[in-house]
């Protein structure tokens, strides 16, 4: 199934979720329980609206932390009307999240049925404690189950749909099937690795994609960096492709140019673009490639 079905799915249910509790506010009894109910409205609806856009920003925490936060609100301040959300634990236990909100969606999960034991008797207050565990147990499990799939995920996360952008892994497989391409076909190969502020970033990277050749995938390697792998017939039409490059790009990040067959990791470039004192470092190919 293509993504974008997967998002008009969880777009319609985030909307549906959004209009029951649009519902349910006016008839709130008190102020508090009703603040709580819009805001909770506001973020399902606006998570909605943006869905496609979370590549600019990090989902995880943000995400997940207001949920939890506005169920653990609604379970202290109304409790004998939303008593049953006390289950929503095991859901929200389940989405991606990182290890620090795990345990704060546990802790919230234990605060809230501890608040509750006064409206339930021993044998219930017990009952509802081993089964509320037991199912934040399945939820952890679960998540954990599902780590494997996500990482691909986190990797796109923040890369923009219909760029060809790539995450930094992707670059490390790319240089040893283009440094054999290179070396098989008699072609010059050059990474190019620009750096520049987290804000100008994203204007980079559309204006790198536009300035480079369909076949040529370019690569996020952090919130700073961008690179590149340029393919031209000889050195000289790599300069003078290089030239033309850096002038659609019009930017002041810094810059490093190395061949391909001088690329001994993307780590050891990417450390080197960070010793250099100069705004552009080319590192020429060897004498007889």
């Amino acid at each position: 199934m293509q993504s974008k079905y997967k998002i008009g799915l969880l777009r319609g249910n985030l909307l549906a979720a959004a209009l029951l509790l649009a519902l349910l506010a006016p008839a709130a009894p008190t102020l508090p329980e009703a603040l709580l109910l819009w805001l909770a409205t506001g973020w399902l609806g606006v998570t909605a609206v943006l869905l496609e856009f979370s590549h600019r920003r990090p989902a995880m925490v943000p995400w997940q932390l207001l949920p939890s936060l506005l169920l653990a609100a609604l379970l202290w301040v109304a409790p004998e009307r939303y008593l049953i959300w006390l289950w929503a634990w095991a859901v929200l236990i389940m989405l991606p999240q990182p290890a620090w909100m795990a345990a704060l969606n546990v802790l919230l999960a234990a605060l809230t049925w501890w608040s509750l034991l006064d409206r339930m008797g021993l044998e219930q207050a017990a009952l509802s404690g081993l089964v509320l565990a037991g199912l934040l147990l399945l939820g952890l499990v679960r998540s954990r189950d599902l780590q494997p799939l996500r990482g691909p995920a986190r990797r796109r996360m923040r890369l923009i749909p219909g760029l060809r952008l790539w995450p930094r892994n992707q670059l490390s497989h790319d240089l040893v099937r283009e440094r054999a391409r290179a070396q098989r076909e008699g072609v010059h190969a050059e990474l190019l690795i620009l750096q520049t502020s987290p804000g100008r970033l994203w204007p980079l990277a559309r204006r790198l994609c536009r300035s480079t050749r369909s076949f040529e995938n370019c690569y996020r390697l952090d919130r700073r960096t961008l690179a590149t792998l340029l393919l031209s017939r000889d050195a000289e039409q790599a300069e003078q492709r290089r030239d033309r490059l850096l002038s659609a790009l019009d930017t002041t990040a810094r810059l490093r140019v190395t061949a391909l067959s001088r690329v001994e990791s993307l780590g050891d470039e990417c450390r080197a673009l960070e010793r250099q004192h100069t705004p552009l470092a080319v590192i020429r190919g060897l004498e007889h490639d």
